[in-house]
């Protein structure tokens, strides 16, 4: 339990929450949509600082970022809660936690305990995932300004919801993210998702903006969002106000959640989605929970040579010199 940062005071004892672009307005005695943020006598408590449910040595490729340290290891942690109520959440054990069961579970870790584990992992970051970063902001906060101190990168992987003013608090120490760009219709993120998809557009621009390294990952789910003309538009968004060099990771969906009755993502449409990425201007458009396809590998766009291999997991660099294509020399924008 403490305050947390970016909540305003109202009149009887009420309390804006200034965190996401919910901005739950929270009385007394009452939890905002997250369910890990308590008004209590008119003061705003965090309930999941240094609370962790996970905490995961991962490949930086797992988050997933292919541009950013290749082939190196991330300290990934997570506490339970989440402002999404996606219908199709892997973790929803842990994020829906706080609503759903009512409760809060986790292993107390103070940021230096994270950053020590991180050191002698011998990881290059760490990264606030699994569950939405921003909910547990003041612990990712309190993380990386430490991390940034002891030379490690940080990592958000999110859902993109927070507001100017949280990005603008943290983006100092924050050095890369990949956003979920869940649909590219305002009805799906109202029907599935309870959020709207305009905060998520805009937090991707301001990321830009700030110098933050941004890949994004779209999740294809069969009749919600794998409309050729709606991921023709989010590719032509992305293209136009990120730029062609912003990789985009069309991930496929298998059955889980509350979404069993929807069958996994034919290849073929992934495929054609990389196919319409890539026709609207993107360079780097990449499949993901495909094992095996050519769609992980990085490509050169300049001379069709492949500069980066990928086995799952598994990295091999065989055509870099430093963020250059060794074959023709053209700027692949990479971080290493």
């Amino acid at each position: 339990m403490r305050e947390v940062m970016l909540y305003q005071k109202l009149e009887s004892g009420q309390v804006r929450c200034n965190l996401c672009a919910h901005r739950c307005t929270i009385a007394p005695g009452k939890k905002g949509i997250c369910h890990v943020r308590e008004n209590r006598e008119g003061i705003l408590h965090t309930l999941v600082y240094g609370r962790t449910i996970a905490q995961n040595i991962d490949p930086i490729e797992k988050k997933p970022l292919f541009h950013f340290h290749p082939g190196s290891t991330s300290y990934s942690i997570a506490t339970p809660g989440c402002n999404f109520r996606c219908e199709w959440c892997q973790n929803s054990d842990i994020s829906q936690m706080p609503r759903e069961q009512h409760r809060i579970m986790g292993t107390e870790a103070l940021p230096q305990e994270i950053v020590s584990a991180a050191l002698a992992a011998g990881c290059r970051s760490i990264s606030y995932t699994y569950t939405e970063p921003t909910v547990f902001f003041e612990y990712t906060y309190d993380t990386a300004r430490l991390a940034r101190e002891k030379g490690l990168a940080n990592v958000y992987v999110t859902n993109g919801y927070m507001t100017p003013e949280t990005l603008e608090t943290i983006h100092p120490y924050l050095d890369a993210a990949n956003v979920d760009l869940k649909a590219f219709r305002e009805q799906t993120y109202k029907r599935y998702i309870g959020a709207k998809l305009q905060p998520v557009l805009e937090s991707l621009k301001q990321m830009r903006k700030l110098g933050i390294w941004v890949e994004v990952t779209t999740l294809i789910i069969p009749t919600i969002n794998d409309d050729p003309g709606e991921l023709r538009e989010a590719a032509q968004f992305l293209a136009r106000e990120l730029g062609p060099e912003t990789p985009w990771h069309l991930s496929r969906f298998f059955p889980m959640y509350r979404t069993t009755g929807i069958p996994a993502t034919p290849v073929e449409t992934l495929r054609r989605g990389r196919e319409i990425g890539m026709q609207e201007g993107l360079h780097f458009v990449y499949i993901g929970n495909v094992p095996g396809t050519e769609g992980a590998h990085t490509i050169c766009y300049s001379c069709g040579k492949t500069v980066v291999e990928r086995m799952g997991y598994r990295v091999h660099v065989t055509g870099l010199e430093g963020s250059r294509c060794k074959y023709c020399g053209t700027e692949l924008h990479f971080i290493l």
